[in-house]
């Protein structure tokens, strides 16, 4: 194309006189020898500039960082924490916080529904419990943590999500029967104790949570907030934008997401009577006890029952003590125990120090970490918490009310600015 223009310019400027010679005109055409190398140069620019817009127009868009996926768990604050508290969940929250966004909170609401008669423990209790969090290693530059009644949206949604939330689900929660036979001495026939599920379901979906960590036993709470979320989007639909519609458009969108079982490590760790860690049979060892606590406790736990004399050979997998064994000491420490218990080598007590051992040395760095927090920085760290949550809470909030048609025109200009 290029050479085709050159040449006809340059027959253009020749003029044949009368003499047959040939006479140029004003501009005077470049002899044929030199067109071509001239041609054949643009003809080689042209190309690669051909080439490089298709370099360009086909070159791989920037990658958009995918967020991390988020995580939600919580506490009632019933105290100090307790080893069972530890290692069913704590543990695992402060390996999450580098992995996910994390939101962990205290549930001071909850502990209503058994405390309400005496609510006068739930703020120390509070307290005491953010101290165990940022002593087991939260951070609170990567998690987000707060108190519950400090974001009022949870009640609201509870209250929307109750609404639909048939009866017969609430009743047939495997902790409602449970919890009333171990907490005889207290009234739990109430409103309250019934809808905690419903306060659960909230709590967990105001966040738009994509999995709660829960351990084995505990996943039929997180199925009944599925539930509860899927009967939700199926009343309720995202409006469809408008011009004149000032909310965030959430067409096609679900406003309260399925949350996922997020299964962490719980292993068994037993209570000084052999049960279960908790505080409601009085066999716990706390996180924040002394070390001549934690020996003193140990000293009084039951071991297996076939080792009446000193003489008699035990077993550590039919010991409440070998079970703490297997949960904090070292390989080296349980051939020992093992070895020691199996032959009579070892008393009770030889082998009860040496747990202590091992115990102190997973709770003496979360003590010093404890010593390092004062209650006005707690405090702190809970009122900037529950600010960022309230933020994230109210984004959630404003799609449950526009799926509801329950948000005003003057909410709606609001929004918009």
């Amino acid at each position: 194309m290029a050479g085709a223009g050159l040449e006809a310019r340059a027959t253009a400027g020749r003029e044949t006189g009368s003499t047959g010679r040939e006479r140029t005109g004003a501009t005077q055409s470049l002899p044929l020898q030199w067109n071509e190398p001239i041609q054949s140069h643009l003809n080689r620019g042209f190309i690669l500039f051909l080439l490089f817009l298709e370099s360009t127009s086909t070159m791989a868009e920037p990658a958009i960082p995918t967020p991390p996926a988020r995580v939600l768990s919580g506490m009632r604050p019933t105290g100090k924490l307790h080893l069972g508290n530890y290692m069913g969940a704590l543990a695992n929250w402060v390996r999450l916080q580098d992995q996910y966004e994390c939101y962990f909170f205290i549930a001071d609401w909850h502990a209503l529904t058994t405390d309400y008669a005496d609510p006068s423990q739930i703020a120390p209790n509070s307290i005491e419990v953010m101290l165990d969090y940022l002593a087991a290693g939260l951070d609170s530059e990567k998690s987000v943590l707060f108190l519950q009644s400090k974001v009022l949206e949870h009640a609201e949604l509870a209250l929307l999500l109750g609404m639909s939330t048939p009866l017969g689900w609430l009743e047939r929660v495997p902790s409602y029967k449970e919890m009333q036979e171990n907490l005889t001495g207290k009234d739990l026939t109430t409103y309250g104790f019934l809808g905690y599920p419903v306060l659960m379901a909230s709590d967990i979906l105001l966040y738009q949570a994509d999995f709660v960590p829960v351990g084995q036993d505990q996943q039929a709470h997180v199925e009944l907030t599925r539930e509860v979320a899927r009967r939700f989007n199926q009343f309720y639909r995202p409006p469809v934008r408008s011009e004149a519609d000032m909310l965030p458009a959430l067409e096609g969108k679900v406003v309260l997401p399925e949350p996922k079982v997020l299964l962490t490590p719980s292993p068994k760790l037993p209570g000084t009577d052999g049960r279960k860690m908790s505080k409601s049979y009085g066999n716990t060892i706390l996180m924040s006890d002394p070390e001549p606590v934690v020996r003193q406790k140990l000293k009084t736990m039951v071991t297996d029952p076939a080792r009446i004399r000193r003489t008699d050979p035990g077993d550590p997998d039919k010991c409440p003590v070998g079970d703490l064994h297997k949960v904090f000491s070292t390989p080296e420490t349980m051939a020992k125990v093992y070895e020691g218990c199996r032959s009579a080598g070892i008393g009770c007590i030889e082998c009860k120090g040496w747990a202590a051992d091992s115990l102190m040395k997973v709770l003496q760095p979360i003590q010093d970490r404890r010593a390092q927090f004062t209650e006005p920085r707690v405090i702190e760290i809970l009122e900037d918490g529950s600010r960022r949550a309230r933020a994230r809470a109210e984004q959630t909030m404003i799609e449950v009310r526009a799926a509801m048609q329950m948000t005003l025109a003057t909410e709606k200009e609001r929004v918009s600015k």
